[in-house]
């Protein structure tokens, strides 16, 4: 019994020393364990950065939601027996279902009163809750105590919207979680993602974590881009785009607006057809490469002329729209009546097949990389390195490449066995605008923070003279003349110039070949041609068997529009309005201060008769084609005449002489109760009609 007894105690002493030394000696260790079985800390996204347009515009941000949850368990809420919850539950409950109509007030109070039953601290109340709601929540009974006593917790997210809906939505892009990222979204995602933050988060019961107050790392918010698109072309170039991918029920295309002197993007739409119907931004055609058809031969007259073997002048033989070389046929896309030897110039502007195939085989049959090295120079074999991910890699072939054959070179001359895309053929046409200057296309002006520039981006020149000022000045007239004698000529405008060439492409459809006649319909030109701002490539896949497919009749409609209404725009910013003589149907003329009167009229550059002195109040009328200011006559302690005023003016001389005034309607003021002139009693009224 002695050694039993001797053991226990010796057992007991044990078990005491091994709590001293894990409480004493090892207690700080323990406790940082338990800690981190307790505790863990989860990531606090940045603010992503917003994208603009050139003039501000926002084309995609962050807006912020909330996650609504309650702690149960709050101090405020358990104290005196729950008195401030129940106080408030019925009053909370009836602005929730006022806010939200998802649930009645009842519905509320019985969800509410579950959660406090329960002990919750961490209810969820509400997800994805509006900034606006969020602020009037912060107003609600019980949730207007602060967290501590009301127990609200609120946890702020994002969600990334594009407020301009489908325009150039596939250019900005798309901001997701894993690499799926598209457009300027993902090519600048390190600068507008910003920095992580953390947040320390605690485990309670039933496996839920909460926030732990003090302990958080705030994140750093993403930088802004400012891009160099134009959100008011942008929407010329996507509704122009639009309208004829409709009434053509074209498969898919794009239709790019380039700045001349700078390279700058200022418009890209991108249309693809739906599975119902509809269009959308659903991928970037305009970086995807392609058989270009007719628009290449811009680069062999550009190679020909360029190597001296001939000028624009030079004769060729169209042969009536059919050319046989080996065994294969080059067939002109529609018939040329008329004189079939002609100019290289009129064969050009008359899109011939043959006429350029011809040249190509002529001057370069024997050496036929030599032409291959020309459009290598012309920056054809490359990307074009625009700031988006996902641009397709041209293809240029040589005489080493597998596919090479006899018949390779005479179809490479009017577009045929190259893959570019159409941006690229959009820089090369700019390039012939810009005076030979070859552009890098960009879609970012700069980066920046807190509204301060932190990098900036400025224009890149690629090639200083793709060509001689001798061969540049020959193809400029080509493209112009393509308007005036050519393909194109039933999209002249009399009011400014356009050099272009049209394009119509038979494309293979998969393993069926070229058997469904589908066809691409390009456009690709600058405008004005004599003093050339902007350079644009429209580009459209139509449909299996379309009865409109010419380049001419589907692409061409859409630049001519594009063109129109930015000729339209760029003549309202230089000259001022001036005046007509239908002044008074022009304008709303409503009597007011004479003062302001002078300055719309100074402003507008409108003719202008009597101007009384500054200060009078006066009555505006056109008579011999001008505006003449009459003074009107107010005098003191009688009725204002406020007739022909706007309502603003009419009621600051009214209510200042002491008159209460009724209204009826909206305009300028047509009639009054009292005339003008009429001896003001105690406390009279006055009716205004306004027209």
């Amino acid at each position: 019994m002695y050694l039993c007894l001797i053991g226990m105690a010796l057992f007991g002493v044990a078990i005491l020393v091994k709590v001293f030394y894990i409480q004493q000696v090892k207690g700080n260790y323990w406790r940082s364990m338990a800690d981190s079985l307790h505790t863990s800390y989860v990531a606090l996204d940045a603010e992503r950065g917003t994208i603009f347009s050139e003039e501000g515009r926002m084309l995609s941000t962050s807006i912020p939601y909330f996650d609504i949850r309650i702690d149960f368990a709050a101090d405020g809420l358990r104290d005196k027996k729950g008195k401030v919850f129940e106080e408030n539950l019925d009053s909370l409950s009836l602005c929730l279902a006022n806010t939200f109509n998802d649930r009645t007030k009842n519905e509320y109070k019985t969800l509410l009163r579950e959660g406090y039953k329960s002990k919750d601290r961490y209810f969820l109340l509400k997800r994805d809750v509006p900034f606006n709601q969020y602020q009037a929540l912060r107003s609600f009974p019980m949730f207007r105590l602060g967290k501590n006593k009301g127990g609200m917790i609120a946890e702020p997210k994002s969600k990334r919207i594009n407020p301009f809906k489908l325009l150039a939505n596939r250019t900005i892009g798309l901001a997701r979680e894993n690499s799926q990222s598209v457009g300027l979204e993902r090519t600048y995602n390190e600068y507008l993602k910003g920095v992580t933050g953390k947040r320390l988060m605690r485990r309670i019961a039933g496996g839920t974590y909460v926030p732990v107050d003090g302990y958080d790392i705030e994140p750093e918010n993403g930088r802004d881009i400012v891009t160099t698109l134009d959100v008011n072309m942008q929407d010329i170039v996507e509704s122009a785009l639009y309208k004829m991918m409709v009434a053509n029920e074209a498969e898919h295309g794009t239709c790019i607006l380039m700045e001349v002197k700078t390279g700058k993007i200022k418009a890209i739409a991108n249309l693809g057809r739906q599975p119902d119907g509809s269009y959308w931004e659903d991928m970037n055609y305009a970086l995807q490469v392609g058989e270009p058809g007719s628009t290449f031969k811009l680069a062999t007259v550009i190679t020909v002329l360029e190597d001296k073997y001939a000028t624009m002048n030079t004769m060729v033989n169209m042969e009536n729209g059919r050319w046989q070389v080996g065994r294969r046929t080059v067939f002109d896309s529609e018939p040329h009546p008329g004189p079939q030897l002609v100019t290289i110039k009129h064969a050009f502007e008359l899109s011939s097949n043959v006429g350029m195939a011809k040249l190509a085989y002529q001057y370069y049959g024997r050496q036929p990389n030599n032409f291959v090295n020309h459009l290598k120079k012309l920056r054809l074999d490359q990307s074009t390195g625009i700031d988006l991910v996902g641009e397709g890699k041209p293809v240029i072939k040589t005489t080493a490449s597998k596919t090479w054959s006899n018949t390779t070179l005479p179809w490479m001359a009017f577009g045929y066995e190259v893959l570019v895309s159409p941006l690229q053929t959009c820089m090369l046409y700019n390039a012939v605008a810009n005076n030979g200057k070859m552009m890098k296309p960009y879609l970012v002006n700069s980066i920046q923070e807190f509204g301060q520039v932190v990098k900036k981006f400025e224009p890149t020149v690629l090639i200083d003279s793709i060509c001689s000022q001798s061969t540049l000045k020959q193809v400029q007239a080509m493209l112009e003349g393509v308007m005036i004698d050519g393909t194109g000529k039933k999209l002249r405008t009399p009011y400014y110039s356009i050099a272009a060439k049209t394009g119509t492409a038979l494309v293979a459809n998969g393993n069926r070949g070229y058997a469904d006649k589908i066809y691409q319909s390009s456009f690709a030109g600058y405008f004005p041609a004599k003093d050339p701002q902007y350079t644009c490539v429209v580009v459209i896949k139509n449909k299996p068997h379309a009865l409109r497919f010419y380049g001419a009749s589907i692409a061409g409609p859409v630049f001519r529009e594009v063109a129109d209404k930015l000729y339209a725009m760029a003549v309202e910013k230089q000259k001022p309005m001036q005046a007509t003589l239908q002044l008074d149907t022009l304008l709303a003329l409503k009597n007011g201060r004479s003062n302001e009167w002078k300055e719309i009229l100074t402003t507008l550059r409108l003719p202008v008769g009597a101007t009384p002195a500054n200060n009078s109040w006066v009555s505006a009328k056109v008579a011999d084609k001008k505006i003449n200011l009459n003074t009107v006559a107010q005098e003191k302690g009688a009725v204002p005449d406020v007739t022909g005023m706007g309502l603003k003016d009419a009621l600051y001389l009214l209510e200042n002489a002491g008159l209460r005034v009724v209204i009826k309607g909206a305009g300028k003021v047509k009639t009054q109760s009292l005339p003008g002139g009429t001896k003001i009693g105690n406390e009279q009224t006055i009716v205004i009609e306004l027209s």
